[in-house]
């Protein structure tokens, strides 16, 4: 079948198969880009594969391509040629063969077939031919167009085989149908049970890659149930496990966190789109905004993470959470090193919001008063959007009386923050008086005393006693050095 799309007339491709004719070789667009053709989904990366040399190709497509730069990886007999946003990886043709302990093949010289053959899902072995006496035909071995209107994942081959070859494959199905919203198919849905113990054999940082872009899809719920129900879960994030199921004691149970977790963490998606999200810098580009985006939600995906340890029965007033939010923030430093996420300000960020989620929260329950909505913008500080995202997504009480209710305190709250903001500017703030200048005043070294005076002058301000102004802080210091018994030296 000739495939007419606009995108196939694209001069880079057609530039593509005039050097592979003048080479001899058959040259092949495969992969993600041919399935994102039908599929309306915007790629930028372009796999081309060769039966023979493909460095050879990528050599020659550089020198016609104009401001193009080219990378070549001899070891791997791969080669990439860039230009702008587009990115062209050549590849020759080849057959692989796994050893049972490790996922890199044993790579050969192969035809066009055996490539196809070594593809993970169908709908990722379609290729495109780009010669000229071919141009545009599709070669489709699998049946992957006829999966892909039938939205369903499935292997090529034996689904036991794919997976024990190379595991990884299994998170890139459970990805894929997260991305796609497909469906894996019966045989590849087993094959994923019976083989997830091998994904022992694959690096964290590999899998860490495959949840990220699971956090990143229109809906993330689905890669987390699939991962469940398919038993991965359980072996590479087991305190999500953990979250799962209901305990009940004289007929009254919790709800399951597990699903709440992931109602939030939809919720939170919805919200936090490039189209529906308003980073507090105006200044990121797209990229940074997108990978603000993930923590966000890992946040949301974090948020109860410590209520398993926290969960208790007390008589008389049922089952309890206490200090869940404080547990789940030192859970996450050991998660993120086991899981190989970044250890940096990324994963402070994540612990900020988690340790923060019940504020808001507890804000709606009671008397909303100025020197607690002081307090949360001056913690949260520009993490406050963030923060409201995620606590108002964690309202998913089943009582619809219940929910209107917070969702209109929960405004109430909103509403005072805006006003203190712009009256008090709380938000990331530092008192007028700083530690020096105490000393200085007061003739004091550092001591004790001298950070008493600072935290006293910062509550001050907080709770509305004084202003967030000089002069007020600069008087409260010194009726608060006096109530201290310290003297108050005259000046000269």
């Amino acid at each position: 079948m000739i495939i007419n799309n606009p995108l196939l007339e694209d001069k880079t491709l057609h530039l593509v198969g005039e050097e592979a004719d003048k080479l001899g070789l058959e040259c092949y667009v495969i992969g993600g880009w041919v399935r994102d053709l039908f599929l309306h989904r915007p790629s930028k990366d372009i796999d081309v594969v060769v039966v023979g040399s493909g460095i050879s190709l990528a050599e020659a497509v550089h020198k016609r391509l104009r401001g193009s730069h080219l990378s070549v990886f001899r070891n791997f007999g791969t080669a990439q040629v860039k230009r702008g946003e587009m990115e062209l990886e050549f590849v020759g043709a080849r057959k692989e063969s796994y050893h049972r302990e490790s996922r890199n093949p044993i790579v050969e010289d192969g035809t066009l077939e055996d490539d196809q053959n070594r593809r993970d899902f169908t709908i990722n072995a379609l290729a495109i031919c780009l010669n000229k006496d071919r141009y545009g035909l599709l070669l489709d071995p699998f049946g992957g167009m006829e999966d892909m209107e039938q939205c369903i994942i499935r292997t090529p081959l034996d689904p036991d085989i794919t997976f024990s070859d190379d595991p990884l494959r299994m998170m890139r199905g459970i990805r894929f149908a997260c991305q796609l919203g497909f469906y894996l198919n019966l045989s590849t849905f087993e094959a994923i049970e019976r083989n997830k113990e091998r994904i022992h054999i694959i690096s964290k940082e590999r899998i860490a890659d495959e949840l990220n872009k699971i956090m990143l899809s229109r809906k993330p719920s689905v890669g987390w149930k699939l991962l469940d129900k398919t038993g991965l879960l359980d072996i590479i994030f087991p305190e999500m496990a953990a979250l799962k199921g209901v305990e009940t004691v004289d007929g009254r149970g919790h709800k399951d966190n597990f699903n709440h977790t992931l109602q939030v963490l939809d919720t939170v998606a919805e919200k936090t789109t490039l189209s529906t999200y308003t980073p507090s810098n105006p200044d990121m580009s797209e990229k940074e905004v997108l990978d603000h985006i993930l923590w966000l939600r890992w946040a949301a995906l974090l948020h109860d993470i410590g209520k398993p340890k926290s969960k208790k029965w007390e008589p008389g007033i049922g089952w309890t959470f206490r200090n869940h939010n404080y547990l789940g923030q030192r859970m996450i430093p050991k998660i993120f090193a086991r899981m190989k996420l970044p250890q940096n300000e990324k994963m402070t960020y994540v612990q900020k919001l988690v340790d923060l989620h019940m504020r808001p929260i507890a804000l709606i329950e009671d008397t909303v008063t100025d020197s607690a909505v002081r307090r949360l913008l001056f913690e949260a500080g520009n993490d406050i959007d963030d923060l409201m995202i995620l606590c108002d997504a964690d309202i998913t009480s089943k009582n619809e009386e219940k929910v209107r209710r917070f969702r209109a305190n929960y405004e109430l709250v909103r509403k005072k923050m805006v006003e203190l903001e712009e009256r008090d500017r709380i938000r990331n703030f530092q008192p007028p008086i700083m530690g020096e200048e105490i000393m200085q005043t007061l003739h004091l070294a550092p001591c004790r005393e001298v950070g008493t005076i600072k935290m006293a002058i910062k509550d001050a301000i907080l709770d509305g006693i004084i202003p967030n102004e000089y002069e007020p802080a600069r008087q409260f210091m010194l009726q608060k050095a006096q109530e201290m018994g310290i003297a108050i030296p005259k000046e000269e």
